[in-house]
C-alpha cells in the first residue's frame, strides 16, 4: 500500500486500451463514499483506525496527491479494527507497512502476509504488473522493526499457493496487479471466507481506469469476479483512496 505505484516489470504483449464499457458490473455496484466517516456509517462502526505510521503522510509522486496514502490507511485500518477479525490475510507484503497497519488495528488477530520470492519475480513467474523485487531481507522489514508478534510471513507465489490459514475475516489483495492474478487470488480467498468477511483490493479506482494501466487491470479482475458470480452486491470506494471494499454477504 505504501510503496511507490510505478511498476518495475511490464513485459510481454502491449496492454489493451479499454473503455468504460468494459466495466458494466462496476458501474452497477460501486458505491462512492466521501470519506472514512461515511464508511463507518454504512457498517455501523464506532472506532477510528489506529494510524501510527508516519510514512502515510509522505509525498513521493503525483499518485500521492489528495492524501491518497492517508485515505488508504484509514480505510484498511477502519475495516480491520471494527470487524474484530481473528485471521487477516495480506497478499503482497512489500516492506510490511500495511502488514503493520493490520497488526496494530487487530492485535487479537493472526496476520498472515504473503510475498512472492524475489527470484521468482526476476524469472518472470509473478506476472507482468508487479512492484520491484524486494530482497528477502527487505520483505516485511517494517513490521519486524516494529516488533509486532501477531504476524506470520509466507514467501510463496500465489499462482500456486492456497490460502489455507483458517477462515479469513479480512483479506487485502495487493500482489501482482495483472487481471488474472487479481481474479485468481481473490477467487481462492473467497473460498475461505464467511458471511461478514471483508475483501479489499489496492490500486482499485474506477475513475482512473483510463489513466493508470495497473488500476485498469485490477478493476478488470474485480469486474470478472462479478461476471462469474463470485461477487454480488455493493462494493465501496472512498474518495481519493485507491481501495475497493467488499463485505461477503452484503451489508446488514
Amino acid at each position: 500500500m505504501m510503496s511507490h505505484p510505478i511498476f518495475a516489470r511490464v513485459i510481454g504483449k502491449a496492454r489493451r486500451t479499454l473503455g468504460l464499457e468494459e466495466f458494466t458490473n462496476l458501474r452497477r455496484w460501486v458505491v462512492e463514499l466521501d470519506d472514512v466517516g461515511e464508511l463507518k456509517k454504512v457498517f455501523g462502526w464506532e472506532h477510528d483506525p489506529v494510524l501510527d505510521d508516519p510514512t502515510i503522510h509522505e509525498f513521493a509522486s503525483i499518485e500521492d496527491v489528495n492524501g491518497r496514502r492517508v485515505r488508504d490507511a484509514e480505510c484498511i485500518g477502519a475495516v480491520v479494527r471494527n470487524s474484530n477479525p481473528s485471521v487477516c490475510l495480506e497478499i503482497g507484503t512489500a516492506q510490511g507497512h500495511t502488514t503493520a497497519l493490520m497488526a496494530v488495528n487487530a492485535p487479537q488477530a493472526r496476520v498472515y502476509t504473503v510475498n512472492i520470492p524475489p527470484e521468482e519475480i526476476e524469472a518472470g513467474e509473478g506476472g507482468e504488473l508487479v512492484t520491484a523485487a524486494f530482497s528477502r531481507e527487505e520483505i516485511g522489514r517494517y513490521y519486524r522493526e516494529r516488533g509486532l508478534t501477531n504476524v506470520e510471513q509466507i514467501l510463496a507465489n500465489t499462482a500456486r499457493w492456497e490460502p489455507e490459514v483458517g477462515t479469513i475475516d479480512v483479506a487485502f489483495v495487493d500482489g501482482c496487479h495483472d487481471t488474472e492474478f487479481v481474479y485468481n487470488d481473490t477467487r481462492k480467498i473467497l473460498a475461505h471466507t464467511r458471511a461478514g468477511s471483508f475483501v479489499l483490493w489496492h490500486d482499485f479506482h474506477p475513475g482512473l481506469v483510463e489513466k493508470k494501466g495497473w488500476i485498469r487491470d485490477v478493476c478488470l479482475g474485480v469486474e470478472k469476479l462479478y461476471s462469474t458470480g463470485l461477487l454480488t452486491g455493493p462494493l465501496f470506494h472512498v474518495r481519493n483512496s485507491w481501495l475497493g471494499i467488499y463485505r461477503v454477504g452484503g451489508v446488514d
